[in-house]
């Protein structure tokens, strides 16, 4: 598995931000506009290894290539929830682009009502 989805997995949301370049795209799946920078990225990636249970990465698409897909599943509060990061290396190696995919609808609903209020007592949500 790529190191992004070990270090997720694990919980060690330090090693993930290490491996995002600086200017890093991050696309997620509650909000419009894309987040931009790791130092944007960051506390997303850390609210939501806070706010999902028993996340697990299911599956790998595209091992050794600059595509890749790493397939989850995880809770939300009581509701399941299944999705898809894709990330885009670029020539160092770093994950420029991050793009989060989640179903079902109810799912996304409860992982935004979460990350919400999460980020909202941390004053990060004004993005």
């Amino acid at each position: 598995m790529h190191p992004f989805g070990m270090a997720m997995q694990a919980h060690d949301v330090g090693s993930a931000v290490a491996l995002l370049a600086e200017d890093v795209e991050f696309r997620s799946p509650v909000v419009f506009a894309p987040y931009r920078g790791r130092d944007a990225v960051a506390p997303l990636l850390y609210a939501v290894a806070e706010v999902l249970r028993d996340f697990r990465y299911t599956r790998e698409i595209g091992a050794g290539s600059r595509d890749i897909a790493l397939v989850f599943r995880a809770r939300a509060g009581d509701r399941e929830l299944e999705g898809c990061d894709f990330l885009h290396i670029d020539e160092s190696g770093a994950i420029d682009e991050l793009v989060v995919m989640i179903r079902p609808m109810s799912g996304v609903h409860a992982l935004a009502e979460q990350m919400r209020a999460l980020l909202e007592r941390q004053d990060l949500g004004s993005q």
